[in-house]
């Protein structure tokens, strides 16, 4: 599940707890909402940190000068 699947629970989560007064026999849907989004927060912890330790930090190299290619004067002929 990517961010944006955590995202939608955490708002599917929202709107069912917040915004909905349904009422369903055997479910709380308060509750189901809640639960939503506890999972989506730690979908998004659990999405951040698995991204932070792939993330490489290359350090810059310095520019190679290949000295045989390089024209020193006047015209060489080629």
């Amino acid at each position: 599940m990517g961010l944006g699947g955590c995202i939608i629970l955490i708002a599917v989560g929202a709107i069912l707890t917040f915004a909905t007064d349904w009422d369903m026999q055997g479910v709380n849907l308060d509750l189901v909402g809640v639960i939503f989004m506890i999972v989506g927060l730690i979908g998004v912890a659990t999405f951040s940190s698995i991204a932070k330790r792939k993330r490489v930090v290359v350090p810059p190299t310095a520019p190679v000068i290949d000295e045989d290619h390089h024209q020193r004067g006047g015209y060489q002929g080629y």
